[in-house]
């Protein structure tokens, strides 16, 4: 039996372990991407790859991650001195760019955890810069595939995985930069916690390590039993083209768990915004800790209660050799959606309304720089306070280039950056404003937008008004202005510019 304390002292040791793992990342980083938006995760797992203790990252990272340590589970036996590689989302992976690094812990030769972080590399080849062309239909239109592997012996890069990495990248100096800032990560953390566990004894930390499992796994119980049992469907759509792309989920709670059924949901589709069935594990984990108790430690004991059924060859379960990009940016911001939407329905006075439901995601580049950025918008209301404006809503959890630092790294110039006034919806609570964002560029590049909420705004809750739609517009150096479709790749000459109107959050309750 481990005592409280004992076991609260542990908890913050694990997570302070995370958390110095993702600040040395960032500091030692090369791209703006992750240096200055912190478009990376990090955490800490047993031996048998569940989760200890998370960074306060990005949860479509955080929650599909531990996929990432099974499958080099499944592959390798761990060897001390080496750190394995993954970002194929079909093997453990979200999309292409989001590279995770993983180490096994040894203490006195055995192996006792892993310590991994995620980092979205701002390009890895594939068929326009950034590596999200819109017209993808298969997972090598985006990029270079990394299947588990050995990445690093001895605190060197494998030339199996460098070598070609690099060649794919049209920046293979700034992805060398932050490669080296995931392995240096990993050192780091590995050695606080071989310090951990070197504190406690081999034996005392796996008891203690157990017991943190089992106390988040308690919490769940407890608070998914504070929910009426019952099953909450609800359906929302993506937008492809003109037409809607259907996600259904029917949520179960029974007692002290809850399972979800997304059986109903339209096949994948002819595009890049499938998403794998780890991003919709991701998505469920982070739906049901906003709905219930927040403060329950995020740990692998937590999912323990909560099931999930997602058809095969759905677009929240997509087959290989589907186009994944949007998937990972995009549908798990819908899938959220949906949890949340059925989720409101027994939980009525905690779940708020729609948030802006996209990432806005903006990539541009040519042979000689790639930029990467998502762009923030309004938060749904909730039910006892309005929604916040201009904030990363959802699935993602980066920050935004500061204009300085954007200014320095990229042959473009942001002309206006404020909020989007009046576009979250009016209720008792008004969801949060989105944003108003116009660049314009210095030199001829390609431009992708991955957005969604277009067509389809963000829906309020008990009688609250939806938010605005986003909007996305080209206006040339001539002064024409053409209204882009959500998901779109172009080229762009010097003195075009790009207007991005983020859409706003739903409302909560009727306006009397």
């Amino acid at each position: 039996m481990i005592d409280p304390i004992t076991l609260e002292v542990a908890r913050n040791r694990l997570a302070a372990i995370a958390d110095e793992m993702g600040v040395v990342l960032r500091q030692t980083s090369l791209s703006p991407n992750i240096k200055e938006r912190a478009d990376c995760s990090a955490a800490v797992f047993n031996a048998e790859g569940e989760m200890l203790a998370q960074a306060e990252h990005i949860p479509v990272h955080l929650g599909s991650m531990p996929a990432s340590v099974r499958a080099c589970l499944d592959r390798f036996d761990p060897v001390p001195g080496v750190q394995y590689a993954v970002n194929d989302p079909y093997e453990g992976g979200t999309h292409l760019n989001d590279l995770t690094i993983l180490a096994p812990v040894f203490v006195a030769g055995r192996h006792v955890a892993w310590v991994a972080n995620r980092a979205h590399h701002a390009d890895v080849g594939g068929e326009a810069p950034g590596s999200m062309p819109a017209h993808a239909l298969r997972l090598e239109q985006e990029g270079h595939i990394v299947p588990p592997m050995v990445a690093v012996r001895d605190g060197t890069w494998t030339d199996e995985f460098l070598e070609p990495f690099l060649a794919a990248s049209r920046t293979a100096w700034e992805r060398r930069g932050d490669l080296d800032g995931q392995m240096g990560a990993n050192a780091v953390a590995a050695r606080r916690l071989e310090e951990l566990v070197e504190s406690e004894g081999i034996n005392g930390y796996e008891k203690i390590a157990g017991a943190l499992l089992d106390y988040g796994e308690r919490r769940t119980m407890a608070a998914l039993s504070d929910l009426p049992d019952g099953t909450f469907e609800f359906t929302d759509y993506m937008e492809l083209g003109d037409s809607d792309v259907a996600i259904r989920v029917a949520v179960t709670v029974d007692g002290e768990s809850l399972h979800a059924d997304f059986s109903g949901t339209d096949d994948q589709v002819e595009a890049n915004f499938n998403a794998v069935e780890a991003v919709t594990r991701s998505c469920l984990y982070y739906a049901v800790r906003v709905a219930t108790d927040p403060t329950i430690p995020a740990n692998g004991g937590c999912y323990r209660p909560i099931s999930l059924s997602a058809p095969d060859g759905s677009i929240v379960n997509a087959r290989p050799p589907a186009a994944v990009a949007a998937g990972n940016v995009e549908t798990s911001q819908r899938i959220a959606d949906v949890l949340l939407g059925a989720l409101a329905q027994a939980a009525p006075d905690t779940v708020p309304a729609a948030g802006q439901g996209t990432m806005n995601n903006v990539l541009i580049g040519n042979d000689d720089f790639t930029y990467y950025e998502t762009v923030a918008g309004g938060q749904g209301a909730r039910p006892y306070r309005d929604g916040q404006s201009g904030i990363q809503t959802g699935m993602t959890n980066t920050q935004n280039t500061p204009i300085e630092s954007l200014h320095t790294h990229y042959p473009f110039r942001v002309r206006s950056y404020t909020l989007r006034r009046g576009s979250g919806g009016a209720g008792t609570y008004r969801g949060g404003d989105g944003i108003r964002r116009e660049i314009e560029f210095l030199t001829a590049a390609t431009l992708s937008l991955m957005g969604e909420r277009r067509r389809n705004a963000p829906w309020g809750l008990a009688g609250g008004d939806s938010g605005s739609v986003g909007e996305d517009w080209l206006i040339t150096a001539g002064g024409d202005r053409q209204r882009l479709p959500g998901k779109t790749t172009v080229e762009v000459a010097p003195g075009d510019r790009l207007l991005v109107l983020t859409p706003g959050g739903g409302g909560w309750g009727r306006l009397s």
